[in-house]
């Protein structure tokens, strides 16, 4: 099995693959890669360890060398353009009158290329404000529109919970979540109860759906008639935590019953 390193561009990015080839890395290092960017500079997050074959995108790229003092003066001298650049980007939005939210700039690390992402609600014609950046920054241009949940992952922020957001701290990839997780667990379907930042469902929805999804499996479902100690009944509710249903009985009564202790009725 191949050899590789896992590399990341940017704080709580996605980790890519790349082959060390004979360079001594380890995590926590830097080094200098090519991508189909131009050149890069990421950080070591996965040391040198054999991956089947499966789990690699060919062609793996090869890490070029490990970062050297002077290519961390560039990347810092890097973030300092970028903040020049994003403030020259707003002002061209301004003069060309754009329907669009400026959100983070980004230049790779040998300039070749300038990256500006924004929001936006629907399509936008920038041709004439990519020219026009282009005449003063003397580089390649390309404007990124991302989505809410790509933004507060740049952004960041305190998520209703009082801590920073999962996504600008350590998701590095952003999973499905549905209204159906926060049903599962009798959550407040209000949405301003289940949302984030981003306006949608929260990310931490989805940490405790397969707890849920086991509890329930053993639990009769909402509406089915049920043999319980205390005779037959109809099950009007679920705990999954307590692994315990809500019955009610054919005199009216209300009890709850651990899942060994109710028995699905066959009609």
């Amino acid at each position: 099995m191949p050899v590789v390193v896992g590399i990341r561009f940017k704080k709580v990015g996605k980790i890519y693959y790349f082959d060390p080839g004979e360079l001594a890395l380890a995590a926590g290092g830097e080094a200098i890669v090519e991508t189909a960017r131009g050149l890069e500079y990421g950080s070591v997050v996965v040391g040198p360890k054999q991956v089947s074959e499966e789990e690699l995108v060919q062609p793996i790229k090869r890490v070029l060398r490990p970062a050297t003092e002077q290519d961390r003066q560039r990347v810092a001298e890097n973030k300092r353009r970028q903040k020049e650049a994003f403030d020259t980007c707003l002002k061209k939005i301004a003069a060309h009158q754009l329907d669009m939210y400026l959100v983070d700039v980004e230049y790779t690390f040998d300039c070749s290329k300038v990256v500006f992402y924004f929001t936006a609600e629907g399509r936008v014609d920038f041709r004439e404000l990519v020219k026009d950046l282009a005449s003063v920054f003397r580089t390649r241009i390309e404007l990124r529109q991302i989505g809410v949940r790509d933004e507060a992952k740049i952004l960041g922020g305190l998520g209703p919970c009082g801590r920073p957001t999962c996504c600008s701290t350590f998701l590095g990839d952003f999973a499905p979540v549905s209204i159906r997780m926060a049903k599962d667990q009798n959550l407040s379907l209000n949405p301003t109860k289940i949302s984030g930042l981003c306006g949608r469902l929260m990310c931490c929805l989805r940490y405790e759906n397969d707890v849920y999804e086991e509890a329930k499996a053993v639990l009769p479902d909402l509406g089915q008639r049920v043999l319980t100690l205390d005779g037959e009944g109809r099950v009007i509710g679920q705990n999954a935590l307590k692994s315990a249903a809500t019955v009610e009985l054919m005199d009216r009564t209300v009890r709850e019953y651990r899942a060994d202790d109710v028995a699905p009725l066959l009609i």
